[in-house]
C-alpha cells in the first residue's frame, strides 16, 4: 500500500488524478495540501494554507510517491514573480519535502518545449524546474510535458478556449491533450515497474499511453 503526496489537487490535471488515486486499491492515503479546502473524500488528508509551503514544511508522516500537478500562467498569477513561485518554487518544495519524507518516485507536470535555454519565459521556467528536480537525484523521476490542456477548469482561461480548436489540429507534440489523459499517464507511470532513471513523456505520447 502506498501513501501519496499530491500538490495541485484542485487543478485541471490534479483533480482527475485525485479521483484516480482514491479509486486505486494500492493507495492507502493521499496527503493533498491546497489553498482552498477540498470536499471531504475518503483516503484524503487535506491541509489548507494560503501558501502551500507553509503546509508542506511541517509534514512528518512518510510517503512513497510524490505527484505535482501545480501550474498557472503569468496572466493568472499576476506577475512573473508569482508565476515562478507556483511553477518553480512550489514544485521544487514539493519534491524536497517528498524526499525528506522518504519518497522514491517524483512525478511532475511540466510543459511541451520546457528548456532552460528557451527564449520564451514560460518554457524557460519549466526547463529550470525540470533541471532542479533532476539535480535532486531522485531514484525515479517522471516528467510529463503536455501541450495545451483540454478539460473543464474551475477558473476558465479564455486564451485556452480560443486556442483549443487550433491546437487540436496541430501535429506531434504540439497537439492539445486531455487533462484526464495526463492524469492517467501519471498513474500508469507511478505504479508500473521501472528502473532508477529519469523518464520524460512528451505530449504526443500521452494519448497513446493513457
Amino acid at each position: 500500500m502506498s501513501r501519496i503526496l499530491l500538490t495541485g489537487a484542485s487543478g485541471l490535471v490534479g483533480s482527475h488524478l485525485l479521483r484516480l488515486l482514491i479509486a486505486e486499491p494500492r493507495v492507502s492515503e493521499i496527503i493533498a495540501p491546497t489553498r482552498r479546502a477540498l470536499p471531504p473524500m475518503k483516503k484524503v488528508i487535506n491541509p489548507v494554507e494560503a501558501d502551500l509551503t507553509d503546509v508542506l514544511r511541517p509534514l512528518q508522516q512518510p510517503v512513497d510517491i510524490v505527484f505535482c500537478c501545480l501550474g498557472t500562467t503569468r496572466k493568472q498569477a499576476g506577475s512573473k514573480a508569482a508565476f515562478i513561485h507556483v511553477d518553480y518554487t512550489l514544485v521544487v518544495d514539493s519534491a524536497i519535502i517528498g524526499q525528506r519524507l522518504g519518497a522514491k518516485h517524483m512525478l511532475a507536470v511540466s510543459a511541451h518545449g520546457a528548456n532552460v535555454s528557451s527564449p520564451f519565459f514560460y518554457q524557460r521556467v519549466k526547463g529550470e524546474m525540470e533541471r532542479a528536480l533532476q539535480q535532486q537525484n531522485w531514484p525515479r523521476l517522471t516528467l510529463i510535458r503536455p501541450s495545451l490542456l483540454l478539460g473543464d477548469r474551475q477558473q476558465p482561461r479564455p486564451g485556452e478556449r480560443f486556442l483549443a480548436p487550433l491546437f487540436k489540429l496541430l501535429p506531434g507534440n504540439w497537439r492539445a491533450v486531455m487533462a484526464k489523459d495526463v492524469a492517467a499517464v501519471m498513474m500508469r507511470a507511478a505504479f508500473s515497474a521501472g528502473h532508477n532513471d529519469v523518464t520524460i513523456i512528451e505530449s504526443a505520447a500521452i494519448s497513446r499511453r493513457a
